[in-house]
């Protein structure tokens, strides 16, 4: 549904007015593990780990769908890859006329073949699967297409037997990165308690901070830039005092949506769900400083 049907080159991508922006991925799988197979020794990277945040320099989207000139009505658009498995994910055409980014650049140098090389659709603040990798076609169509992709995939179940289609945007969420398994305290006095935050929604506005297993909270200072739709960074000075502490982080965005307890989580979403773990989740630190994955939050 476009007017003038084109094939472009990645050279004829590169004549247009390039942008740059740091924003984050993530995928709607991250935190699955620790969803289905926590345990003690589980580290931040293997719980929190698929994500990441960059600065993506491309041609917005919007500038290519002028240059072909949508039809009326046509308010999807189908993302297809080039990849074995031939990936493809429908696209609201508002979203990617709104910030989407064909992007062919990562942190100032061509993207590498993981990347997407040479082109890979960047969609700012929606689930990682959105942003199709190796790029070769986009349709625009007056509906979603319904692939496999996004209906044997990428449903999230809900409680009474219904489900969620179409959750592309990724929800506040924050992690502690340090202190954690495997870190070991050396002593007590003053730690800092470090991490990230992130939403899809746009900029996180607050952290807060809990040592004692969210019984109370401290706002957390957000240090370096606070960018929308890309990772925050956060830090709170604790003192320990030697004994067992829960250490939690909550992420609240400019929307106003706060990071959820794992029981809000599980009362909304039910047990079944495989996408989308933005729930809070805590570290236990022993009297020894042994700092372990809390089990039971």
């Amino acid at each position: 549904m476009v007017e003038r049907p084109t094939l472009f080159t990645v050279d004829d991508l590169k004549r247009f007015p390039a942008v740059t922006r740091k924003h984050f991925l993530e995928c709607s799988g991250n935190s699955f593990s620790e969803w289905q197979q926590a345990e003690l020794g589980q580290t931040v990277q293997g719980a929190y780990g698929l994500t990441s945040c960059a600065e993506w320099t491309g041609v917005p989207v919007a500038t290519v769908l002028r240059e072909v000139g949508i039809k009326p009505g046509g308010g999807w658009m189908l993302a297809e890859g080039a990849d074995a498995v031939g990936h493809d994910r429908s696209i609201p055409v508002g979203k990617a006329m709104a910030d989407g980014l064909l992007a062919y650049a990562a942190n100032g140098e061509a993207l590498r073949p993981s990347q997407g090389y040479p082109v890979r659709l960047l969609l700012p603040g929606f689930e990682g699967n959105m942003n199709v990798k190796w790029l070769r076609r986009l349709e625009v169509n007056a509906g979603p297409t319904m692939t496999r992709q996004e209906t044997a995939k990428y449903t999230d179940p809900l409680p009474g037997g219904k489900s969620r289609l179409f959750s592309f945007v990724m929800d506040a969420k924050s992690v502690i990165t340090a202190p954690s398994h495997p870190a070991r305290l050396s002593g007590p006095g003053w730690w800092p308690v470090t991490g990230l935050a992130w939403s899809g929604r746009g900029r996180i506005t607050r952290v807060d901070v809990s040592t004692d297993g969210g019984r109370t909270w401290t706002e957390a200072e957000l240090t370096g830039p606070v960018l929308p739709l890309a990772h925050t960074r956060f830090v709170h000075m604790w003192r320990w005092d030697g004994r067992p502490a829960r250490l939690m982080s909550r992420a609240v965005d400019e929307t106003g949506s706060v990071q959820p307890t794992l029981a809000q989580f599980r009362a909304a979403r039910g047990a079944g769900t495989d996408y989308h773990f933005n729930h809070i989740r805590a570290w236990d630190v022993a009297a020894d400083g042994q700092v372990f994955f809390a089990m039971d939050e």
